[in-house]
């Protein structure tokens, strides 16, 4: 028998549940597993967990490099990877300001801010059910963050000012309440 829905908030407990939101779900699925672990019940290595989430991100870099490259070959980024193409990068702006505003995005969002809802709402027991979870949660940042990713195409790949620029977006997007 695996844990069920209302033993994720179990065993998470009391002490823990006012800074669930500020975890990300891979610390949250470790602390399910390891109070898992400490009332005698079935536990999932993190490890199976972190690896899905990690794949689904490790395939978006694949295909992020080889629009990298053919982008390249159109001759649409500079040297330092970023657009040398005013239509290009007008028509990257509007697409992710777009979809910034979609309510996919917002919906994908609502799931990467609050981890321990998206646990408790999808868990599944056993090595089969942790790897689609993270798969799952996998596709949530994905579809949360690849317009922002694409963004890096107008201002660089290279360029730190774009990274950090679009890293704090990402922290202020995930961490600031919605509306303000």
């Amino acid at each position: 028998m695996g844990l069920r829905v209302p033993d994720v908030w179990n065993v998470v407990g009391d002490d823990h549940r006012n800074d669930a939101a500020e975890r990300s779900a891979d610390d949250l699925f470790a602390l399910v597993k390891r109070r898992s672990q400490e009332t005698g019940g079935p536990y999932v290595p993190t490890a199976v967990f972190a690896s899905a989430y990690l794949g689904a991100w490790g395939g978006f870099s694949v295909i992020a490099v080889a629009l990298q490259w053919a982008l390249e070959r159109a001759e649409l980024l500079s040297p330092v990877m970023a657009s040398r193409n005013a239509a290009f990068g007008g028509a990257l702006l509007i697409l992710a300001g777009i979809y910034q505003l979609s309510p996919l995005k917002h919906a994908c969002l609502r799931h990467c801010r609050a981890p321990i809802d998206f646990i408790a709402r999808h868990w599944r027991a056993g090595l089969p059910g942790a790897f689609r979870m993270s798969v799952h949660h996998g596709l949530y940042s994905l579809a949360r963050c690849w317009a922002l990713m694409a963004l890096h195409f107008f201002g660089g790949v290279m360029n730190l000012y774009c990274i950090a620029g679009l890293a704090l977006f990402v922290l202020l997007e995930k961490t600031v309440p919605p509306g303000h």
